[in-house]
């Protein structure tokens, strides 16, 4: 069993980020939207300021309460936008379930928007036509090539169908000829599903929901997923369980978190390239 090294991966593209930020004096600035309180998320945004420090990016938090009425928030978060000084903008999810997300996340232009989470963004990247991944499928893509693992013909099979794992993730695999099913919380007998897998990737942040009873021997592992278990953040796989019998399990954490970030953050330095596609 080996172990997909997120965190030693995602350093190396923050190296070279920081020296092409050097090189080319970049002055980037990143503004994170964060909408009422969640535990997990203020961890999150702590690792991606850290990151942006190291690379030599400058980082402001715009906390809203959940109680903020919807014409405030839209209003708010236009300025941010607007504001050239911000040179790439993240709204941090989950959104409180009173806010229509996708009307929120659609408020980011597609120019800023390094999330690839507006329907803008979603649209050119479905069309093949946007020169960023979402981050995500950037991170997954990441080990698959550091590892030397092709998608090409396999089974693979994504827990969940989210718009930050398993919606773009789809999408990607597909293009990647893999052979791709889905399954959520209404699929009967995922079991018989997940033990035909040659590539599992889950995002539900569900801890401890993918056991070594469900998977087959050899099975390649991305734990993608993240919640609260005993007052620390857990994956969707029971790691213990799971790695008997995985030929290839990221962690967490160290896995596709720190990986996610750096892609974040290498979307930033791109969509300043002018590599846009408009």
């Amino acid at each position: 069993m080996k172990i997909l090294d997120g965190k030693k991966i995602s350093q190396g593209i923050l190296e070279n980020l920081k020296k092409e930020i050097k090189r080319r004096r970049l002055k980037l600035k990143l503004a994170i939207i964060l909408i009422g309180d969640n535990p997990i998320s203020e961890i999150f945004i702590k690792l991606k300021k850290r990151a942006c420090e190291f690379i030599g990016v400058d980082c402001e938090l715009f906390k809203f309460p959940a109680t903020i009425s919807y014409s405030e928030l839209e209003e708010k978060i236009k300025k941010i936008v607007e504001d050239p000084a911000n040179s790439g903008i993240l709204i941090q999810l989950p959104i409180p379930k009173k806010f229509n997300s996708q009307k929120i996340l659609n408020l980011v232009s597609p120019e800023k928007d390094i999330d690839v989470l507006s329907e803008k963004s979603l649209g050119k990247f479905y069309g093949g036509t946007l020169s960023i991944l979402p981050p995500v499928v950037g991170a997954v893509r990441y080990f698959l090539m550091k590892y030397k693992i092709s998608p090409k013909g396999k089974n693979v099979v994504l827990v969940g169908a989210g718009k930050l794992v398993g919606f773009p993730l789809t999408l990607w695999l597909f293009k990647e000829k893999a052979t791709v099913s889905v399954v959520n919380e209404f699929t009967k007998n995922i079991s018989q599903i997940t033990q035909k897998a040659d590539i599992i990737v889950s995002g539900v942040g569900s801890p401890g929901i993918i056991t070594g009873k469900i998977v087959r021997r050899g099975v390649i592992i991305i734990d993608a997923g993240s919640g609260w278990k005993k007052g620390k953040i857990a994956g969707d796989v029971d790691f213990k369980g799971v790695s008997k019998k995985a030929s290839y399990i990221s962690p967490i954490p160290g896995g596709v978190g720190p990986m996610t970030i750096a892609c974040l953050l290498e979307n930033l330095v791109k969509l300043t390239r002018h590599q846009y596609t408009n």
